[in-house]
């Protein structure tokens, strides 16, 4: 007994030595945040942040795996205390949620009938889901029961809806989803955001330069929620006011209602919320990222400019605009008469993005009152020109620099400015696009007796918006066709007296794919008139490249007179330098250069955050998905589109006050009630339910 004691004392005290060996060989030290930490945090162990409960997120923020404000649940109070134990600051960072872009319920064709496990997951293993549609919600509510904070439930059309105000964007329903549709993301991601080819879009969609949501923002119509539609426009458009009457609305070209009826009347709806807010008294919010202290120069504040600094603004940078003419605006203000986009309306539209703590500097002009080493001298981190394009084309014919004869940008700015222009009892404007449209019909408000539209080709060739042609035809503009100038005749005093042109008769198509007007000989004719505006193009003016020895002189232009730019990008040679709209592209739509600013300022962003400036691999650019463009429709009922209200031609004749009236809250509504709602292969067919139309599928799967 006494020997198995000793023994046992034995083994005891050899152990506790090899013990207290191996603890010295063997250990590892914890770092003592770890545990202070863990204290900070909520200790609900969900999983919301992503890691295996809150000692793992713990160790994570201690190894830099992980920021401060890992907690979902914690919030900003758990992130002041974890950074405080971490030696840093917490800043403000901006809170992501959870968005699902599929609306598309029960509406698209049914493969097969599922009657297996209610789960998406289950579903999409067999033959990828029972809907024909391979983008959209398969709608079993994986997301909505992996959803930790009841930000999530099942919608009445069949897909998940988030509620913001409870989304933690913890992003358990984005791991959970078989499609990966569910998106958790932070508003400047969102943002910038581009069209991807993978993606559900509708047609409108992709064809809007912008690439607003426009079935999103008439749904939010239709249900009464105009504010929400404004939001929706402005993430991709801070312009809305101006499009809404300015734009020529390329989305309504493939609007799928179109096929079988009249396409929707995207842009009116566009322009009733942007009415709507401005005749609302009050401003909607607009969200801004913390600052990042980074400063961006924007040359320019036409559409592109603007649009560039308003999403600059937004992702947390400081922005000023430099621009030469006495306001902003650009051409929407200069280029564009009164009576179809009032000063008034564009002052408070720019406001609203000044508002957002842009500095505008007006009466600037860009290498002659500062340049490129000036600015990067002041502290500016990156440069945008959004510098238009102001220089007239001239005809190169004999007597053009006559007096009586102008172009059209300096005639439309100078009667923009209100400065006075001498005046015929006839004029003859020359082109056919939109500028020569707005030539004419100012000339006709300052009470020219006799206006003519002189133009090479056939009405259809000419450019100009249709609604404009048909426009001008009304006021009493009289058009000469396939009538090509040759030189422009005067009196004694130089003063313009004729325009000599040649008839002209159509040939084969030339590269534009329209025929080529050829002359006819001996055509020869005399137009008697004694003014004469020249309106057929205009470029860039980049002449700030060659008055100087800087290094803004290695900036390269093309052969018409645009800054050379990544088309993709929009950066130049000059790495901090980036262009968009008409100094880019050349003369364009306002839309195009509003879709241009937005793109410039994901790669300026890049640009400043140290990363790679480059596109996602994915993107549409401009190009169509081949799936989404129907022949056909079916379920259609015709139903008229809505009309434009506008001011009676003998009102509108003497005065600039603006002629296209804003819909009405019903007319919008009915309107809305119209769009298909699309999706890339589903639209809503149009049996109406309550305030919402619905598709047959869905009423027959109720009804069962």
């Amino acid at each position: 007994m006494i020997y198995a004691t000793f023994v046992m004392l034995g083994l005891g005290t050899l152990c506790g030595v090899v013990l207290s060996v191996a603890a010295r060989v063997f250990y590892v030290k914890q770092d003592p945040r770890i545990e202070k930490v863990e204290g900070c945090l909520s200790g609900a162990n969900c999983g919301g942040c992503g890691f295996a409960g809150c000692s793992a997120a713990a160790v994570a923020v201690v190894e830099g795996r992980a920021k401060p404000n890992v907690c979902v649940v914690g919030g900003a109070e758990s992130a002041a205390m974890v950074s405080e134990v971490m030696g840093v600051s917490v800043g403000v960072a901006e809170a992501p949620t959870a968005q699902n872009p599929c609306v598309g319920g029960h509406r698209a064709p049914v493969k097969y009938l599922y009657d297996g496990i209610k789960g998406c997951r289950a579903q999409s293993m067999l033959f990828g889901g029972q809907l024909r549609c391979e983008m959209g919600c398969l709608g079993q509510g994986d997301c909505v029961k992996a959803c930790l904070f009841g930000a999530m439930k099942m919608g009445p059309e069949g897909y998940p809806v988030v509620d913001k105000n409870k989304c933690v964007g913890c992003g358990s329903c984005e791991r959970v989803c078989p499609r990966g549709l569910l998106e958790v993301k932070t508003p400047s991601v969102r943002l910038l955001h581009f069209n991807q080819k993978d993606e559900c879009l509708a047609p409108c969609r992709q064809t809007c330069p912008a690439e607003i949501n426009i079935p999103l923002y008439i749904a939010q119509i239709r249900a009464g929620d105009v504010e929400g539609a404004v939001n929706t426009i402005r993430d991709r458009n801070p312009l809305l006011l101006s499009c809404g009457r300015v734009c020529p609305h390329p989305c309504e070209t493939n609007c799928r209602r179109g096929i079988e009826d009249e396409a929707v009347s995207i842009n009116q709806l566009k322009r009733f919320a942007a009415d709507f807010e401005m005749n609302s008294g009050k401003r909607f919010p607009v969200s801004v990222a913390p600052s990042t202290n980074k400063r961006v120069a924007i040359v320019g504040g036409g559409p592109a400019g603007l649009s560039c600094g308003f999403f600059l603004r937004r992702l947390g940078h400081d922005v000023t605009i430099f621009e030469a003419m006495p306001k902003l605006g650009g051409m929407l203000r200069y280029g564009i008469p009164e009576y179809r986009l009032p000063k008034k309306v564009l002052d408070w539209e720019i406001q609203g993005i000044l508002d957002l703590g842009i500095t505008a500097r007006p009466n600037v002009t860009f290498g002659l009152d500062l340049d490129l080493a000036s600015l990067v001298a002041a502290g500016f981190d990156a440069v945008f020109l959004g510098i238009g394009a102001w220089k007239d084309s001239m005809l190169r014919v004999e007597g053009e620099n006559m007096k009586g004869c102008y172009t059209g940008i300096d005639f439309l700015a100078r009667a923009g400015k209100g400065e006075s222009v001498e005046l015929g009892r006839t004029a003859a404007v020359i082109g056919g696009g939109n500028t020569a449209i707005d030539c004419v019909r100012t000339l006709i408000r300052l009470g020219v007796e006799k206006v003519y539209i002189v133009y090479r080709r056939t009405r259809g060739e000419m450019p100009a918006n249709e609604v404009e042609i048909e426009a001008a035809e009304h006021e009493g503009a009289e058009f000469l066709f396939l009538s090509a100038p040759v030189s422009v005749k005067g009196d004694e005093e130089g003063k313009v007296t004729h325009l000599e042109y040649l008839k002209m008769e159509l040939g084969e198509p030339d590269a534009s794919g329209r025929r080529r007007p050829v002359p006819v000989k001996g055509s020869e004719t005399l137009l008697q008139t004694d003014m004469i505006i020249t309106a057929i193009g205009q470029a860039p003016d980049v002449s700030f490249t060659e008055k100087t020895q800087s290094r803004l002189a290695q900036l390269k232009t093309t052969r018409w007179s645009t800054v050379d730019v990544d088309p993709r990008t929009l950066q130049s040679n000059i790495p901090y330098i980036f262009a968009a709209g008409d100094a880019a592209t050349g003369p364009s739509l306002v839309v195009e250069a509003i879709g241009g600013g937005r793109r410039a300022a994901r790669s300026i962003h890049q640009f400043l955050m140290g990363e790679k400036v480059a596109s996602e691999p994915g993107e549409l650019a401009k190009k169509l998905i081949p799936e989404t463009i129907f022949d056909q429709v079916e379920g259609i009922e015709r139903k008229p589109r809505c009309s434009m209200v506008e001011l009676p031609v003998s009102e509108r004749v003497h005065s600039f006050i603006e002629v296209d009236q804003v819909l009405t809250e019903e007319a919008a509504r009915d309107e809305s009630l119209r769009c298909l709602f699309c999706g890339r292969t589903c639209y809503t067919v149009e049996t109406v339910e309550g305030d919402f139309p619905i598709s047959l599928e869905a009423k027959k799967t109720r009804a069962a």
